[in-house]
Formats: C-alpha cells, structure tokens, sequence
C-alpha cells in the first residue's frame, strides 16, 4: 500500500520504519526543515516503562490547585478561554480517581514495557547505537517524610504492575550509586528501578531519519498539512502546502497540531499540550561524578539523564495553551536542580534551555490505531511518554494498517473510548 505518515517526531518516524520495513511504500510530512524538531527535541531522555503512567491520578487536583499561583511550582494552571482546555479539563477531572488511575496505569504499562522492548530489537537489527543509549534504570529520589511516605506506598503498587524494584534507605543510596557521594541534596529514600533506560530521543530520530532516505522513503520536509480530502466516509489525499498527496492510508502523528486537523471531519480528539522545559549541560571534565541511572527528583518533579558527555534535566507541567515561552527562572530552577546532585564537572557556559509541549489525553494512555474515516489512522496523544511508548504504538499502528493483529491487546488504546 501506499502510506502517507503527518509528522517526524519520534512517533511519526519510527511509525514510517515500522510500515516501510512491512514493504508499503511511505511518505512522511513534516513542517519543520528535519525531524524531531519539538516536543522530540529535549525530552528528559528517559526511557521509563516503570515511571509511564497518567497525569490523572488522585490527589491531583488538589496538588494543581495549591500550586496555581506560586511562580515557582513544579505543576502549573494557567486558565484560557479556550473550549478545547476546558472541555479536556472536565474530561480530566473525571479521571483522577484511585480507580481510574489504575485501569490507565495498567493501559500504560502494557504499553511501556512492549516499546522499549521494540526499541533495543530495532536498534539491534539496525545498528543503530548512536543516541548515547544505556540501561542503567532510574534511581526514584524522596527528600521529604511526605515523599517517603508516597515513595512506600508506590513501591507497593509497582508489584501490581509487574515493575522490578529495590528499596534503598539513605545509607544504601551511596553505596548503590557512588557518584551521589557528593551531593547537596538530602535524601530520605530512594526507589531502584532496573528496568529503565535511558537515550536521546532527537538523536535516534535523526539516525531513523537517514536510514529510512537511504531506504527510499519520501521525506517532504518544510511542507505544512492543511487539511483532508473525502470520498465517501473514506480520506482520499490530504493537502499541503506543497499540493495534494494522495495516498491508500494516512497516519496521523502531529502532536498537539493534531486536534485542529481533524476537527473538521467531525472528530473532537482530546489532545492538549502539558508544557515542560529543559536544560543540556555538557560535562567539562572527567571530574563530574559518574552517575549512570536517571534520577527522579520527585520533590522537584525534575528528572536527571546522563546522555553521553551531556546532562540532561527536564521536569515541570504548565496546562495553560501553546505558547513556548521560556521563562529563565525555569532554567535557574533545573540548574540548581542539577548542580544539587551533580556538583561538579559541569560546563555551565554552554546551558541549552527549551521548553516543550507535551501532547497529553485526559486519561492517560494514546490514541491508536483506525477512525471512523476509513484510511485515516491514529498515533496520537502520548504526553511525557512520548519517547517511552514511541517504538510500541508505533509497532501497534503499523500491524493495524497492515491488517494484522497487534502482539500487545488493545483494550483502553484505541479511539474508540473518545467514538472516533
């Protein structure tokens, strides 16, 4: 078949292998000059089945609410007059229940774990080792009796969830890790969770990039979607600023863009972006203490990944619309943030600041797989766990299209809960 992919973050691309490996011939639109140019671009680096789980979770609201106006605070509401906010927002209150959250997490899990698992035999098959990929699982870090008390709790559902882990105490944290000998930050427990990893997802993007070009795959960057065109209850072409492609099937992976293209065809996808930042800090010397697992700052909500001769630190959730606005004291924060647990050894001179969208669902998990158009797909709405999930919803679309059946089930993934 001929396949048209919208979009070259890391879904739309491993997406595009996935089909092409499967021998359809594929196309992907992207309006950016190269791919993974956005939320692809500075993610934290981990990649965390353990951690993948909804936004959506008891407790929540509250949390958001006391944090609202402190200009500082690590989960941030800003109200739009925006329909599309409020109506995600209703739809997301109704999720943030001990019930619902389990059901998302699970939903989450099956998915998390089958993508990381499709992301090493990938980059296996392919040799692909150049996206500063290690498996050295992330270190869960409470600063707070608090947080102790969550971190206890936590560890006792992740046995629900069939997630490894190891309980350390203050005095054991050293000894696992001794690159956090020198830190500033005073730890009241910590959760080892073996089964993470971490890389850098604009990296393996690009690599994907050039492997597919060689492959044949058509690459029509700088080229804007606009909309569809319909026959029947069928997609027949979509249009782009650079004329109409007409194609057998159409993948939709746009992200927080993704919404407003399918608007007009009737179908209200509740995607909306969850804003975070980033710093990268190269390391200037062998002095930098070595610290191989991701760190999970929960007091800071900040996550810390070595990313080869790089730190990378990304955290904070704003819900308040599409803009990319960066304000400096963000930085400031995930800097002291970094220098907290990594004193030494870093190139402060050379901070690469960003800020992201993260293209999040009400409940949780992403949208996959077929529309009530025929020929219009769907990998959409992964949030934070975009670079977690990507190999694995990927995996899933492609066997869609291809008319086979997925290896992992499909109950709660589909469009089908939101009738698209």
């Amino acid at each position: 078949m001929k396949v048209v992919v919208l979009g070259a973050g890391v879904v739309g691309m491993t997406t595009a292998y996935y089909l092409e490996r499967d021998g359809h011939e594929v196309a992907v639109v992207e309006r950016h000059a190269r791919a993974a140019n956005e939320t692809s671009y500075g993610n934290a680096g981990g990649l965390c089945p353990s951690f993948a789980g909804p936004w959506a979770a008891p407790g929540m609201v509250s949390k958001v609410l006391r944090m609202m106006w402190q200009s500082h605070a690590p989960i941030r509401f800003r109200p739009r007059w925006s329909a599309h906010q409020w109506r995600w927002i209703v739809r997301w209150l109704g999720e943030c229940n001990a019930q619902n959250f389990r059901r998302n997490k699970l939903r989450m899990q099956r998915v998390a774990h089958y993508s990381l698992a499709c992301l090493r035999s990938l980059a296996e098959r392919e040799g692909l080792h150049d996206f500063d990929f290690h498996a050295d699982g992330t270190l869960w870090l409470f600063r707070t009796p608090q947080e102790l008390a969550h971190g206890r709790l936590a560890a006792l559902a992740l046995d629900e969830f069939g997630v490894p882990w190891r309980w350390l105490e203050p005095h054991e944290i050293n000894a696992h890790q001794p690159g956090l000998a020198a830190r500033s930050a005073a730890i009241t427990g910590a959760i080892f969770l073996p089964a993470d990893a971490s890389g850098d997802s604009h990296l393996f993007t690009q690599s994907l990039t050039r492997l597919l070009s060689a492959r044949g795959v058509k690459l029509r960057f700088n080229t804007t979607v606009e909309g569809f065109d319909t026959e029947g209850d069928r997609i027949i072409a979509v249009r782009t600023s650079a004329g109409r492609l007409t194609a057998d099937a159409f993948v939709l992976a746009l992200g927080n863009q993704a919404p407003f293209l399918l608007r007009p065809l009737g179908l209200n996808l509740p995607v909306y972006p969850l804003k975070g930042y980033s710093i990268t800090v190269p390391l200037a010397s062998s002095t930098a203490p070595d610290v191989r697992p991701a760190l999970m700052d929960e007091h800071n909500k900040v996550m810390i990944s070595r990313l080869g001769s790089r730190i990378r630190a990304a955290g904070m959730a704003e819900l308040g619309g599409y803009g990319l606005d960066a304000d400096v004291a963000q930085r400031d924060l995930l800097l002291r943030v970094v220098r907290e647990f990594i004193p030494t050894g870093l190139d402060e001179r050379q901070i690469e600041f960003w800020a992201g969208l993260r293209p999040m669902t009400p409940d949780g998990p992403p949208i996959l797989g077929p529309t009530r158009w025929r020929g219009l797909f769907l990998n959409a709405g992964h949030g934070s766990n975009g670079w977690t999930q990507a190999c694995g919803t990927s995996r899933i679309v492609a066997d869609l299209v291809s008319g086979r059946r997925p290896e992992v089930g499909l109950e709660g993934l589909t469009g089908e809960r939101y009738k698209l």
